[in-house]
């Protein structure tokens, strides 16, 4: 992860980045973005955390996908 990456992280749990793009994509848009079955069959903030905590590259992604938003929200 780049410097840059965890300036724009640092402080913000993954349940406040989920949350958020939960808030601004929506469960159906995020599963758009990353294809993953916890965001896509009765998606929920718990089962989401439970399975990125133990999944590093899905939690990637989502890091990203936050990052991202965030730029663009600038």
């Amino acid at each position: 992860m780049t410097q840059h990456t965890q300036n724009h992280l640092h402080g913000v749990t993954l349940e406040a980045m989920l949350t958020e793009l939960v808030a601004h994509y929506g469960w159906e848009g995020l599963a758009q973005r990353i294809d993953i079955r916890c965001f896509k069959a009765d998606p929920s903030i718990k089962s989401s955390l439970t399975f990125l905590r133990k999944t590093a590259w899905a939690r990637e992604k989502v890091e990203a996908l936050y990052v991202g938003m965030r730029r663009a929200m600038k």
